[in-house]
């Protein structure tokens, strides 16, 4: 059901959606956050706040083109599949930096310290950047020991590389929804509708097709839970523009 850090990826002509900021000033413009299922996209919404959601290819185009409206820095939010073993689902991952292709894209020092201060526990660490679901534990493995990573996503290396190109400050927030020893059943796999949202028809078809995988489905709706009941908290404590200093001085 498209449901996974590392099980998300909508269909190729998923349209990239933005829901826009209320609340944000004019001059500076808002946070963008950078989200890949409509409920992520439901969570991170708030006052100084534009989010983009939708497929991965079609992000980098959306982005530039909300860069281009104006923002104060980008955010990538939402879930991510777990690589290092001892994080289970619900544990938030502020990252120290984006890995993907060979290439470290180091995250915004103050906005990612302010992240961390208001979400206790969270760990502190690279995430991976990748173009395709990683659902297998030996392929979850593999990605940690050759990246260094915890934690994997199909957004964030998108966001931190148009952020680079126009000097905005970049943070990736996400939360674990699969865990590293958890194999995503292929309903789980089944690409989103273009809207960000499960194809209901394609996962109880595959099911059909295959029903020995529903147990495995069922952990990880539960996954999904403790992912978004996480998300939702912690959103809830970040606040007006996702935690963006420079928004708060604004105010000030």
């Amino acid at each position: 059901m498209g449901i996974g850090s590392s099980a998300h990826p909508g269909p190729a002509d998923a349209v990239t959606r933005a829901r826009h900021a209320s609340g944000a000033p004019a001059a500076a413009g808002p946070v963008i956050a950078v989200t890949c299922l409509a409920f992520e996209a439901d969570i991170a919404a708030g006052p100084g706040v534009t989010v983009l959601y939708g497929h991965a290819p079609r992000l980098d185009a959306a982005l530039q083109e909300a860069v281009g409206r104006g923002s104060r820095g980008i955010i990538s939010f939402g879930i991510a599949g777990g690589l290092a073993p001892e994080l289970a689902p619900g544990d938030w991952v502020v990252a120290s930096g984006v890995v993907a292709a060979g290439r470290r894209f180091a995250t915004d020092p103050a906005w990612s310290h302010g992240l961390l201060q208001t979400l206790p526990g969270a760990v502190h660490a690279d995430i991976a950047g990748v173009e395709a679901p990683v659902a297998e534990p030996a392929d979850k493995r593999r990605l940690c020991d050759a990246t260094g990573t915890v934690a994997v996503d199909m957004e964030s290396h998108v966001a931190a590389a148009v952020a680079e190109t126009h000097g905005l400050p970049f943070v990736a927030c996400r939360v674990i929804i699969d865990p590293a020893h958890r194999s995503l059943p292929p309903a789980a796999l089944v690409p989103l509708r273009a809207n960000g949202t499960p194809d209901v028809a394609a996962v109880l078809w595959s099911l059909v097709r295959q029903p020995s995988q529903l147990p495995d489905l069922l952990r990880v709706t539960a996954d999904v839970r403790a992912a978004r009941l996480a998300l939702l908290r912690g959103r809830c404590k970040i606040g007006v523009g996702l935690g963006n200093p420079g928004l708060f001085r604004t105010s000030s």
